[in-house]
């Protein structure tokens, strides 16, 4: 296996456990929810990522991305207003409804964040991508639809929703500045999203949980969400982001897995119907993701003359080019692949 080939094994591991990473958070933070807080959990959550990332930045001795400066500000504070405002709703919704339901429902993120880039940002959308939108929402329809005989909502399903339409205002917010240091931007998200969540806690009158309890939130937020999005970004830089989110898309499919596994909860025949749409709907986003992602090559002659001889060399370079309007990142992505210099003639 070559190098290459190896290089992008790794990056599928890495957005694999990204994905995989994330979807534990679900069902762990409904077992959760019963000895802390909403609020208090989505805190923890956060400030776990944000300490967690620090210490691995300080122990990583490699080169960072450019810091953030005062043209980032506006972006920085709407991403953390809205990582303070996304989690604990979260948090509300699988303590009122269930966690199947919660993982399923966090892929609305994709039409939440397509929609605000397709009408704030300007930026196109593909057919196939409309109808992933359309499949998307109809499944999410169905999973909020209590089915006991009228036309009643389930509260906890709204509540998962409201999350996934903040995170699709934050990942718009974070795309303006997602070029700079990844440590810093993760670190700053868990620190001060965690601190502005514990105030509205503690205001909430809901108190600090146990020690034991508030170290598994700690950590749990440090692997669903730090470590999360530090192997996302690493799995990026080598296959791009279009790819990246393609893998990752089945983190929501992986919670809902582990629900029914570990929590036990029934499945109905709505939830089927709904399983099905939605995952036809996250099929179509992942076809359109790999498909939107295709290589250039570049090739370069140039000659020169020295010591009365003429050379003629050849670069070629080629590069994986990715359009894309997916579950984080939005537009145009180049990942550099190989850089070959080929002497042709020496004459």
């Amino acid at each position: 296996m070559s190098y290459m080939e190896m290089s992008k094994s790794k990056a599928i591991i890495y957005a694999l456990l990204a994905a995989a990473f994330y979807a534990v958070n679900v069902p762990v933070s409904k077992l959760l929810l019963s000895q802390v807080g909403p609020t208090m959990m989505a805190a923890l959550l956060y400030l776990g990522a944000g300490i967690g990332m620090a210490g691995l930045s300080l122990a990583d001795k490699g080169e960072k991305g450019d810091r953030l400066d005062r043209n980032d500000l506006p972006y920085v504070i709407g991403m953390i207003v809205l990582d303070i405002a996304a989690p604990i709703f979260l948090m509300l919704g699988i303590s009122c409804g269930t966690s199947a339901n919660a993982s399923l429902l966090g892929n609305f993120e994709i039409v939440a964040t397509t929609v605000i880039a397709l009408f704030i940002f300007k930026e196109k959308v593909s057919r196939r991508l409309w109808c992933a939108i359309i499949l998307i929402t109809l499944s999410s329809i169905l999973l909020s639809f209590e089915g006991k005989g009228s036309f009643s909502f389930s509260y906890g399903s709204l509540f998962v929703i409201a999350a996934t339409i903040c995170w699709g205002f934050e990942n718009n917010c974070t795309r303006s500045i997602s070029s700079k240091d990844t440590y810093q931007i993760v670190v700053l998200k868990g620190i001060f999203s965690g601190l502005g969540a514990l105030i509205i806690a503690f205001v909430r009158h809901e108190s600090l949980p146990g020690l034991r309890y508030a170290a598994i939130a700690l950590v749990l937020g440090f692997a669903s969400y730090g470590l999360s999005i530090f192997l996302y970004v690493r799995a990026q830089n080598i296959i791009g982001a279009a790819k990246t989110s393609a893998y990752y898309a089945v983190a929501p499919f992986i919670g809902a897995f582990l629900s029914f596994m570990f929590l036990h909860e029934k499945l109905t025949w709505i939830y089927l119907i709904a399983l099905a749409i939605m995952a036809a709907g996250a099929s179509v986003t992942v076809t359109d993701t790999l498909i939107r992602s295709h290589e250039h090559e570049h090739q370069h002659t140039y000659t020169h003359f020295h010591d009365g001889h003429m050379h003629t060399h050849t670069i070629v370079h080629s590069h994986v080019h990715d359009h894309y309007a997916s579950e984080t990142k939005h537009g145009h992505h180049h990942s550099s692949k190989e850089f070959e210099k080929v002497h042709i003639s020496h004459r």
